[in-house]
């Protein structure tokens, strides 16, 4: 296989994964990061086992399951305790479940997984591709940087370099974001299930167990809280014991581990994006992660769909020319993801809107809909990153549904 010079635009998860799984392959890999310090951005996430099978593959796994948090259902209910949502991994396979994973702990075992020999430079932005020659990047200091014969553009959902590239048919942010914070556990009883609760669609409370992370033993969650982008400047504004008190009248449970959260600065703002393209790469250049189909997190795909974007990518290049290698992993990735953009755009409005008839039948319909013949299996298929297309479904390895579940059975990795 030809070595390669490849350059990679942004060091989120996409980035980390394709640095490690090509250089292993032999290609010299250089990093071009906008942040002077990378680091991870954001609270926690759900891996799913489409991610965790790329991360086993890897050799990653035990180091994710020694922080992560084994995530068996995902539970949400109306104030009054009524269910809306019940759906267990076990349904589709009793060894399966998710991992609930703090983003600075998913940063750092990447990170330390990266080869010596790859180069990170860190606080340069680069602008796009030389309009001349495309092996060259220019950054926004008027720099250049090359020649290289592969550009990865991961720099997040959004990304600076994703209309350089063309192909654009979307790009549009979601009127509805959230606050977040991670908050210790304590003595918090759902520690193997996320839970949410509703307030029609106008408020969203989740919480998520994320484990601890490299350093600090600590068993957290992510806190989230629904909001409408326009209305995060208001927030800022008010008091945060009227916010607090709002918490309290919708889940008392969830506020009382939000002792400590006590300034405005203590919550962090998400935004997100609902992006497709007509194509993914042009000439030397090649999309990954959210900058190729940012979507919003009701699906929690993200993470999930970066690690196999690199991985994909990396299978692609063994034996192919570049530009047969960006076709092949472009039409492998295109057919995965767009069930995802779909469910994802549809469920949005479910239960981030002001559609208060949407969510009435949302909290008559939704579970009646699992448990329709077929219905229960392609949601759990749908949760799990293993739906492929609309029929088809994504082979999961026996070996690695065997570590997950030990895992799921003891809380433990085991080899």
């Amino acid at each position: 296989m030809t070595s390669l010079r490849i350059a990679i635009v942004g060091y989120g998860t996409a980035g980390q994964a394709a640095a490690v799984l090509l250089a292993r392959d032999g290609h010299r890999i250089e990093v071009f990061e906008r942040a002077p310090e990378p680091g991870p951005v954001g609270a926690g996430f759900l891996l799913q086992p489409t991610g965790l099978q790329v991360l086993w593959r890897m050799g990653l796994l035990d180091q994710v399951l020694a922080h992560g948090a084994r995530v068996d259902r995902l539970y949400g209910e109306a104030p009054c305790g009524r269910a809306v949502m019940d759906m267990r991994y076990a349904g589709l396979d009793a060894r399966l479940c998710g991992v609930g994973l703090q983003r600075g702990a998913l940063f750092s075992i990447l990170d330390q997984a990266r080869d010596d020999t790859v180069r990170l430079h860190a606080g340069i932005t680069i602008e796009g591709p030389d309009d001349t020659d495309d092996r060259w990047l220019c950054n926004a200091d008027g720099g250049r940087h090359g020649p290289f014969d592969l550009v990865l553009a991961a720099d997040g959902a959004a990304s600076r370099l994703r209309g350089r590239l063309g192909g654009v048919r979307r790009d549009a942010v979601y009127p509805w974001g959230a606050l977040w914070c991670l908050i210790d556990a304590d003595d918090w009883p759902h520690v193997n299930e996320l839970r949410q609760r509703y307030v029609a669609a106008r408020r969203m409370i989740g919480l998520l167990p994320v484990g601890t992370r490299p350093g600090d033993a600590t068993q957290r969650l992510s806190f989230f809280w629904s909001l409408p982008i326009a209305a995060f400047d208001g927030w800022q504004s008010a008091a945060l014991d009227d916010w607090r008190d709002t918490v309290t009248a919708i889940w008392p449970e969830a506020a009382r581990l939000l002792k400590a959260t006590t300034t405005h600065a203590h919550l962090a703002r998400a935004t997100y994006r609902d992006v497709t393209l007509t194509q993914w790469h042009r000439g030397r250049w090649v999309l990954l992660g959210d900058a190729a189909h940012a979507m919003s997190p009701q699906l929690g795909q993200g993470v999930n769909m970066a690690l196999l974007d690199a991985e994909a990518l990396r299978d692609a290049l063994r034996g192919q020319a570049v530009s047969d290698a960006l076709a092949t992993y472009a039409r492998v990735r295109r057919r995965h993801v767009a069930i995802y953009q779909f469910w994802s755009r549809w469920l949005t409005p479910v239960f981030q809107s002001e559609r208060d008839v949407i969510a009435k039948a949302r909290d008559v319909a939704f579970r009646p809909m699992g448990n329709l013949p077929g219905g229960r299996g392609h949601m759990l298929r749908v949760l799990s990153g293993t739906q492929h297309g609309v029929f088809g479904s994504m082979a999961l390895a026996p070996e690695f549904v065997d570590a997950l579940g030990a895992f799921r059975v003891s809380g433990v990795s085991t080899k």
